[in-house]
This record gives C-alpha cells, structure tokens and sequence, in this order.
C-alpha cells in the first residue's frame, strides 16, 4: 500500500517502493495498491507490470483533497494523512483486501495508514520511511511566520500519529537509527533498520563522461530541504569559489526545480531538470556535494554517489544516517568555510581524492546495496507470517 505510484523514479519513497517491489517479486506474489495525484501512464505502468500480480491504483480528486484539509484543521490527524485519506477509495480497498485474502499487508509511510490500519485478518508492517514529525519541526526553524506555524502544528501531529499508528500494525521498518531515535514508538513495538539502497547501475557502471563540471548536487528540486541546499551552494559557496577560479562550474541537477532554483542559473551554474540518467550528471562532475541543513531520513543521492566512485562531502546531519567515516570515505562539513576547504584539498591532492573515492564506493558495496537490504527486508516479513 502506497501514497505514490512508484515511477518515474523521481523522489526518494518512489526508488524504496520501486526496488523492494523488484526483489521482494522472487520469493512473494504482489498485490500493489496506491493512490496516485494524477494519472498513471501506460510506460509508467509498464515498469511495474512484470513483478506485480496485480496492480491498482486510485487518483485522489482536488475537491476531495481541499475538502479533507479544511475539516483537518478540526482534527488531531496529520494533513498529509488527510491530504491521502479519500473515503471512496477506502471503500474501494475494503473491497480489493476481502477479494485479495493478502498473507502480509506492507504499508510505506504513514500517508496511506488509514486504508488498511483496522484490516487485522493478516500481519502488517508499517514502513514509516523517516521520521516527518522532525522534518517538519526542522521546516520550521527556517521559514516565515505563517509557514512556522503551520509546520509546527504538523510536527505535533505528526509526532502523535506516528506513535499511535504503531499500534495497529505487528511491526515497524525505519531508514535509519538517527531517526528511530525520532520516532516515540510504543514500548512493546519492534522496530527494524531497513536503510535505503543503490542499485548494480551504479556500483557496476561503466560509462566515462569529460569532467565538465567541477561540484554538482542532484536530487528533487522541489523538496524544500533540496532547494535549501541548492540556494546555500549558489549564495554562500558559489561566490567565495569564483574569487580563484572564475570558471569554476556547478551542476543542479533533478526533476521539477522550483522557481527559486530555477532562478539560480548562470555562467557557473546549469540548472538541468529531469535527466533520463542520473548517472550522467554524476560522472560528469569532480566532486558531489549534499549541503543538507534540513530533512530527515538517508540521502540516496550521496549513496549513489560514493557508489559511482565520485567523492562526496556531506553535513553532520546526511552523514548521521549513513554512518561513512570522516576522511576515509565521506568529507563532513558543516560550515561554508569547511565545505570550501574539502573542495580545495579535493581539488588539489589527487591522492586523497582517489582515497575517498575509493573507500566510499567500498563503504557501499559493502553495506548500501540493494541485493542485501532486500535479502534481510524479505526476512523480516516472513517473521511475522
């Protein structure tokens, strides 16, 4: 049970869903419900088609969507959980779960919880992803007034709903021990670490591109901690960079760039939108860079990154979740004079640079694969059937 049909493969819960849905097709028999903000096209559809029995999706209608928002504001529940929530549709998957007899009921994130929450005729795991009630509180540390207020009423409504949804299923999956720590989940509720992974086209990739850009950073353009991050490389490392090198060259590069990432383009930065190959605007670049100041969760771009063999520096904040070490495999930085110095000394000691390239793609070969993640994720299902 999903929020979003899992492809194109443009936002972080997408390439979860997508890849355990690939590996967990050889050992059970998929049922995929979703629902789903605008029609699902045939090629879209075809990219699931051959690992799922069956395939149903439903798409939530705008009237219902501002008509569920307005009456959540009389309510405890999450808005992203009303913004999901449409009674015709639970009514549809009432329906499709006495037809099905499902032995397991996996659901990802807490935005669809409420369609399959009382159903108890099989076990249920809850992957509640990261923990949005500390994304949303960190949100807003850093908008306007109006915002602020908004996201730290969600962040309280959030912080309850994840503990008490807990309840209603046998277990629990979450991308990270830094956010398990987030999540105040009842006492007798397992909990399991399933972090994300990269798939063989990374990590086995052989594609040689010109090293045309000297820093780059990928990602959703639209997710808000993304275009933090993309505003923070223009403003504060962008102008300290140009003063040795006046051609130093910076790639954004991800689906839907917001306006104000949009805005950020010029002869030193090329904002690039939607690319039918990540891969491409990683290998075409020196050094990755991940800003992240907010967000919650485990970053896939840094994972596929160090997968490629490109060096990456990264905040406090990114690095927690995946746990690579300092100066061995990953450069933390946390500050626009710390970042400068890792680009400088990446830039200018080939030696080092070639070590935390290295080590990195080690790290991940040795702990972020998909293969293995979902080996242990097809285990922890079949406990509980």
């Amino acid at each position: 049970m999903l929020s979003r049909f899992p492809f194109p493969l443009e936002k972080g819960d997408k390439l979860r869903a997508y890849h355990q849905i690939k590996s967990l097709n050889e050992e059970f028999e998929i049922y995929l419900l979703c629902t789903s903000e605008k029609k699902v096209s045939e090629n879209d559809l075809s990219q699931l088609t051959p690992f799922c029995k069956e395939i149903h999706f439903f798409k939530l209608k705008k009237i219902s969507i501002a008509i569920n928002l307005i009456f959540a504001f009389l309510s405890s529940k999450p808005f992203q959980v009303s913004y999901f929530t449409q009674f015709r549709i639970k009514k549809k998957i009432d329906l499709l779960l006495q037809k099905i007899k499902p032995d397991h009921i996996y659901c990802q994130l807490i935005r669809p919880a409420e369609y399959v929450k009382n159903y108890h005729n099989c076990p249920k795991t809850i992957d509640v992803m990261d923990s949005l009630s500390k994304g949303m509180e960190r949100r807003s540390l850093t908008t306007n007034f109006l915002f602020k207020q908004i996201y730290k009423e969600e962040s309280l409504r959030l912080k309850n709903y994840e503990r008490q949804i807990l309840n209603y299923f046998e277990q629990g999956l979450i991308i990270s021990q830094q956010d398990k720590n987030y999540v105040f989940a009842p006492k007798n509720k397992t909990i399991y670490i399933v972090p994300n992974g990269v798939g063989e086209k990374f990590y086995d990739n052989k594609l040689v591109f010109d090293k045309k850009y000297d820093l780059v950073f990928t990602g959703n353009m639209s997710y808000k901690p993304n275009v933090e991050a993309a505003i923070f490389i223009a403003h504060k490392l962008l102008p300290i960079l140009t003063k040795t090198d006046d051609n130093f060259q910076i790639l954004i590069s991800g689906a839907t760039p917001a306006n104000s990432v949009k805005n950020l383009k010029n002869k030193n930065i090329t904002i690039s939108g939607w690319v039918d190959d990540i891969c491409e605007s990683y290998l075409k670049s020196k050094i990755f860079i991940a800003p992240m100041l907010s967000g919650t969760g485990m970053q896939n771009k840094i994972l596929e990154a160090m997968a490629l063999g490109i060096p990456c520096i990264t905040t406090t904040l990114a690095n927690n979740a995946i746990l690579a070490r300092h100066e061995v495999e990953i450069i933390i930085a946390d500050t626009p004079e710390e970042m400068i110095m890792a680009i400088k000394k990446l830039k200018e000691d080939p030696l080092f640079c070639d070590m935390i390239s290295q080590n990195g793609k080690k790290f991940i070969l040795d702990k972020y694969t998909w293969i293995a993640i979902n080996e242990n994720l097809s285990e922890i299902l079949s406990k509980n059937n």
